[in-house]
């Protein structure tokens, strides 16, 4: 099954490039909004799968999953994206789980039971290393979320430094407010409020490194995605950085 940019069916492989998947979860209630999810798997050279922000669990799409390969990673990107972590670390004892800064405390905040094996970092570990560069985007002490870049697909790889709702998928209050956010389709982008907490020089330079990775393709974790012009798309979220 080919990815089409959204949404149903639910809790299924699409297929996006070469050993790179998306699966779309059900919406979750994120502050009174219903947030689409996402999750993006990579079968990386060695036939093990790399999970990104994974959906909520299910059994069918883990027999999916593994009939390409052996899940073995599971990344939870930044600190608002660990909620199904933990079911999935469960089911896969063997699988290691690989977390963004700020998640560990999070979670122990609310009182989430959460098996951290491995934090995340600018340097890509040893077991992705030759196929995803990753880095933790600077300048907010509020939003650390890591970044990735499948060099095979061209891929990257984001989950809430772009949100792309779609208006017709929302309630008209909605529609309002997210169009007032900066995150509304066509023109996606990093909401207005987590923007207030980066320093504009140190978001723009992790910006400028992600142009220089020159991707084909974004995903996303919430929203529409972007199939083609990855640069382009790049340099108009984040115009208001004047890269």
């Amino acid at each position: 099954m080919a990815a089409e940019g959204t949404y149903p069916p639910l809790r299924t492989l699409k297929a996006v490039a070469r050993d790179i998947w998306i699966a779309d979860g059900p919406t979750i209630d994120l502050y009174r909004m219903p947030f689409p999810t996402r999750m993006t798997v990579i079968r990386l050279g060695s036939g093990d799968l790399w999970l990104h922000s994974p959906i909520v669990f299910s059994a069918s799409l883990l027999e999916e999953l593994q009939a390409i390969g052996r899940v073995r990673h599971l990344i939870a990107p930044n600190w608002l994206h660990y909620a199904y972590l933990q079911d999935w670390a469960d089911a896969l004892p063997a699988a290691a789980t690989w977390v963004a800064p700020g998640v560990e405390e999070r979670a122990e905040g609310r009182g989430v039971r959460l098996r951290a094996d491995h934090r995340l970092t600018d340097t890509a570990p040893a077991e992705w290393a030759g196929e995803l560069a990753q880095m933790v985007v600077p300048g907010s002490r509020l939003h650390r979320e890591v970044v990735f870049f499948h060099k095979p697909s061209r891929s990257l790889i984001l989950t809430d430094l772009i949100e792309n709702f779609e208006a017709s998928k929302l309630p008209w209050h909605l529609r309002i407010f997210t169009r007032v956010a900066g995150n509304q389709h066509p023109d996606g982008s990093l909401p207005r409020d987590l923007r207030l907490t980066y320093d504009k020089e140190a978001l723009a330079g992790a910006v400028r490194r992600m142009i220089a990775w020159e991707p084909e393709r974004i995903l996303l974790a919430h929203g529409r995605w972007y199939p083609s012009h990855a640069v382009e798309e790049l340099r108009r979220a984040f115009r208001f950085l004047e890269l």
